[in-house]
């Protein structure tokens, strides 16, 4: 190929918005971490977009993006952080005005195989044996007030709480309970059904009717400098295959 096409490839390549505004840049609940890097690579293959995620709880993440931090897509683990975040003019709420529901969440409860405790189920809860508990931090992640939630439903919760181990993020609080931090954790099903915690435990399925729904929103930033990519991502989320997906990963579809 002469020189002269080569170099007006490249100046094309540089000067196309996709290059000029690189990675996509996405917020994301730290119950996702165990299975959106699959998906975001899926979505690359597919669209050729490049989306980069930071996980952390959604009220930290939230809080970030409140003092400007450069995000183009939050997929939290709640609806309430980006009902705040369209509130105080943050979000593009071109089409909608309310958050995306993208996922449903599922409450588990876990321990360790080689734990002296009883396997897990609502009864573990209610053992003396059961010296500590973790679970994410109930004023930053929904899966901690849907911990603090379920505790308070079955009345253990006054109880319980001298023994709660109470972590950043859900992800942290799953690593608690997996390292022996504590007997037991009250985390995400996409947690506990990460090829680790496979391995090296077992969950009882908290009964949904014990806190409230996880119902798991999205918002495109105002400020993003690609929401027609973030519209893409979005909507590949919601994909009949991506929900299957996410489903067997732990999270319910959306609808």
């Amino acid at each position: 190929m002469p020189k002269s096409i080569l170099f007006t490839i490249s100046i094309f390549l540089l000067a196309s918005p996709l290059c000029a505004q690189g990675p996509l840049r996405v917020a994301a609940a730290a119950d996702l971490e165990p299975v959106l890097p699959p998906i975001l690579a899926q979505f690359q293959q597919s669209t050729g977009i490049h989306a980069e995620a930071t996980y952390q709880a959604s009220a930290m993440l939230t809080a970030e993006m409140e003092n400007g931090a450069p995000f183009d897509l939050f997929l939290s683990a709640d609806l309430s952080y980006p009902r705040r975040l369209i509130d105080e003019g943050l979000a593009d709420t071109t089409g909608t005005t309310t958050p995306i529901t993208y996922a449903k969440g599922t409450l588990v409860l876990w321990k360790r195989k080689d734990s002296h405790l009883s396997p897990p189920s609502l009864d573990l809860l209610r053992s003396p044996a059961l010296r500590r508990l973790a679970i994410a931090n109930p004023e930053r992640a929904p899966y901690g007030r849907a911990a603090i939630a379920t505790l308070k439903s079955l009345g253990l919760y006054d109880a319980l709480k001298p023994r709660i181990v109470t972590a950043e993020n859900i992800a942290q609080a799953a690593q608690y309970a997996d390292s022996a931090n504590a007997d037991a954790g009250l985390i995400s099903l996409t947690s506990a059904l990460t090829p680790r915690l496979r391995a090296d435990g077992a969950y009882f399925i908290v009964p949904a009717t014990l806190y409230p729904p996880i119902e798991q929103g999205a918002i495109i930033l105002k400020s993003a400098r690609n929401s027609a990519a973030a519209r893409k991502l979005l909507d590949f989320l919601l994909s009949p295959s991506i929900q299957a997906q996410l489903a067997k990963s732990g999270l319910a579809p959306a609808r």
